[in-house]
């Protein structure tokens, strides 16, 4: 992995009291990097901005703020002359059956880890647009890909990063910007504990579905396999790399699961592909949209 140089690449990191954003930050600042690490509360990361006073600084921000976004922003172009990587990491969990889960309970979630995360690109595009390059991160999920039962919920908010990433990556890639979406598996992180809300209701014809879910969300808290400090190194690699992928699965369990469902996408439209084709207006042809 290239180290830093004279000049090293200024990083904005989102949700960085613990978990993945925590790691992130940590690992960029051991390795000489300048970092903005921001949480809700600046107190619960300036001992980060205080172990490393030259290339850190530590911000209050709401990412459901536009006002804040714009001036974590602000900070980082003032202290440090610009933002070279934002990583949108702020967000948390909600696992529920669709039906058992209530609005108030699943729009907060929504707010942070989509409407948050699209305020975010949008303080940091101007910036990079000026100076034609810089690269944009956000944390998806393996379920932002394939959703599983109890996650619905969750599951929309990522999928909704991955679609809005994968047009930006499309609308911004001739002005020298970069958009990749992260896919963690299963971390050792403490989503399935503190960051995780839940529904409050819980309908018993979800035994075997939802049930098994929570039972092993629960049980399995604390010892998934994945280290988050290594995941932060692949991701500082692809940030480093001049050609990055635009998605990033994080895991082995997360390879396997979207290998499984795309194998089982293409079995489910092959089935109906005749027909499904069959649907054009006699003596017209389909116009492809690249």
């Amino acid at each position: 992995m290239a180290l830093p140089t004279d000049d090293p690449k200024v990083w904005l990191v989102t949700g960085c009291t613990s978990g993945f954003g925590r790691a992130i930050a940590e690992v960029l600042l051991e390795q000489g990097y300048r970092v903005i690490v921001s949480a809700i509360r600046a107190d619960d990361v300036r001992n980060l901005a205080e172990r490393y006073p030259e290339t850190a600084r530590a911000v209050t921000l709401d990412v459901t703020k536009p006002e804040d976004a714009k001036a974590a922003v602000a900070l980082a172009e003032r202290e440090f002359g610009r933002v070279d990587v934002l990583v949108n990491n702020a967000g948390f969990g909600f696992m529920g059956a669709v039906e058992e889960s209530a609005p108030d309970e699943y729009r907060p979630m929504m707010e942070v880890n989509l409407f948050g995360a699209i305020n975010m690109m949008q303080a940091v595009l101007p910036g990079m647009r000026a100076r034609a390059s810089g690269h944009i991160f956000s944390i998806s999920s393996v379920g932002g890909f394939t959703a599983s039962a109890a996650f619905g919920l969750y599951a929309a908010s990522k999928f909704g990063i991955e679609g809005v990433s994968e047009a930006l990556a499309l609308e911004v890639a001739p002005l020298g910007i970069r958009v990749t979406v992260i896919e963690p598996g299963q971390f050792r992180t403490n989503f399935r504990g503190s960051s995780m809300s839940r529904a409050k209701q819980v309908i018993d014809a979800y035994a075997e579905t939802t049930g098994k879910t929570r039972s092993f969300i629960d049980s399995s808290n604390g010892t998934q396999a994945g280290d988050p400090r290594k995941a932060a190194g692949v991701i500082i690699s692809v940030a480093e790399d001049p050609n990055p992928p635009f998605r990033l699965p994080l895991g082995a369990d997360a390879y396997a699961r979207i290998r499984a469902k795309l194998k089982n996408v293409e079995a489910d439209i092959a089935r109906v592909e005749a027909q499904a084709c069959d649907v054009n207006f006699e003596g017209t042809e389909t116009t492809m949209r690249v």
